[in-house]
């Protein structure tokens, strides 16, 4: 039986509206107070799997020694048939009506772990971390803002996924805190830039995916390939310093504005678990160069939202509401954009999605869209308003997707906003 099929229960008590049945069995690396070593485990329910104690009972032959030890780039660089036979032993051993674990005793005791008992860990190394601009309506809101309103999108931008590397090295796990950057920034009415925290934090609620294959340099992938290529994909919060973006991103783009943060949600949902999820993206015109051609669905319908929970209130305000079908170039597009040059892929590279946003003002996925750069703050509901970002804030991202009996999802993807540590002797701003 599929892994994937609607009519499959576990023995494991999963709640209806739980993010994580047993079609989904996403993966991820926890440890516990117990036992504070980093290992391999999938969600089921409100449990954790410790795939390092099945794969200690030999329960797991086809992943070897690869789910006894974290991250969980070995395993991932397994072949894609290693892989889906692991997640169908994984699915059977979870059954209601495989005695195999469920009437283990003793050895489901050591196995399902509750996940409140768990800490979550980044569950790859990231080898690379590059991030597109992928969402025609992001895109054409930043240019209404900044550029031209009569032609707000570049002449490239509908001929080729643009993105740029961002650093692999500042890619956290959900929970950990992120600190409000230093930069250049350009005061108003001045030519010269000072150095300050940025006054203009933003989120871009994104999604992320993981790469399963490596490739040679020189080596290219067809759209076909591409999609192969992806192991599975996270929720992602590129964090971004709006004020000294504005100031750098001429002519090479943004550095500093992006580079100092990206969250991601600690749970890796496979591509496997997401195909019943496939859908068509917009219409794609003029039709892109042959090698971006795709012959079939690769965008995916996610339901996405954003909760920004302001320091010291007790409730949250959900302010975006969006999916991940909206994008213009898919994932498998913008991974054989990035190997069309030759340029070689690594197993848990990371590719970003850019901001997800649609049409409705609350489908935009960026406080930059939401408040219009400041000039439409959003009101909270404990009655204080965001243009950007303040300390103490915390921006929640959560998705799933759904059909009929089930639904798959990420988990969250959280961080708080930390003060800026700006360096008195630098400081030209306070």
């Amino acid at each position: 039986m599929s892994p994937n099929d609607p009519s499959l229960r576990s023995f494991v008590d999963v709640p209806r509206d739980s993010d994580f049945p047993i079609q989904n069995l996403p993966y991820g690396v926890f440890s516990t107070r117990s036992d504070p070593r980093e290992r391999p485990g999938v969600a089921i329910g409100g449990f954790i799997l410790d795939l390092a104690t099945i794969s200690d009972a030999g329960l797991l032959p086809e992943a070897g020694e690869t789910l006894k030890r974290a991250p969980l780039n070995a395993f991932i660089s397994l072949d894609t048939r290693a892989r889906s036979r692991t997640r169908a032993r994984i699915s059977a051993l979870l059954r209601h009506d495989n005695p195999q674990l469920r009437d283990n005793t003793a050895l489901r005791a050591r196995a399902l772990i509750p996940q409140r008992e768990a800490v979550m860990h980044m569950p790859i190394h990231v080898e690379g971390y590059t991030d597109f601009y992928s969402s025609r309506e992001h895109a054409t809101n930043v240019g209404l803002m900044f550029r031209d309103k009569a032609n707000p999108l570049l002449p490239n931008w509908l001929h080729v996924p643009i993105g740029y590397n961002g650093r692999a090295s500042t890619v956290v796990v959900s929970g950990e805190p992120i600190r409000r950057p230093v930069g250049q920034v350009i005061e108003p009415g001045s030519a010269t830039p000072v150095l300050s925290a940025t006054r203009k934090l933003d989120f871009e609620l994104e999604m992320g995916a993981v790469v399963g294959r490596s490739t040679r340099i020189g080596e290219t992938l067809s759209t076909e390939e591409a999609q192969d290529a992806i192991f599975g994909f996270v929720l992602l919060n590129d964090w971004s310093a709006r004020d000294i973006q504005n100031w750098e991103y001429v002519p090479l783009g943004p550095f500093q504005s992006k580079i100092f943060g990206t969250t991601i949600s600690p749970w890796i949902v496979t591509a496997e678990a997401l195909e019943p999820f496939r859908v068509p993206g917009p219409v794609q015109d003029p039709q892109p160069l042959p090698h971006l051609q795709e012959r079939e669905p690769r965008n995916y319908d996610i339901r996405l939202e954003v909760a920004l929970t302001p320091a010291g209130a007790k409730t949250s305000s959900i302010i975006c509401r969006t999916n991940f079908s909206f994008m213009y170039w898919s994932t498998a597009q913008q991974i054989a954009h990035h190997a069309a040059c030759g340029c070689a892929m690594r197993v848990c590279d990371l590719i970003g999605s850019g901001t997800i946003s649609g049409a409705e003002k609350n489908q935009y996925g960026s406080l930059l869209e939401l408040s219009w750069n400041g000039s439409r703050p959003l009101v909270l509901k404990d009655g204080s308003s965001r243009s950007f970002l303040a300390d103490g804030d915390t921006v929640t991202i959560r998705g799933y997707a759904r059909t009929e009996g089930y639904r798959i999802g990420f988990g969250e993807a959280s961080g708080i906003i930390l003060p800026a540590a700006l360096r008195k002797e630098w400081a030209a701003v306070a």
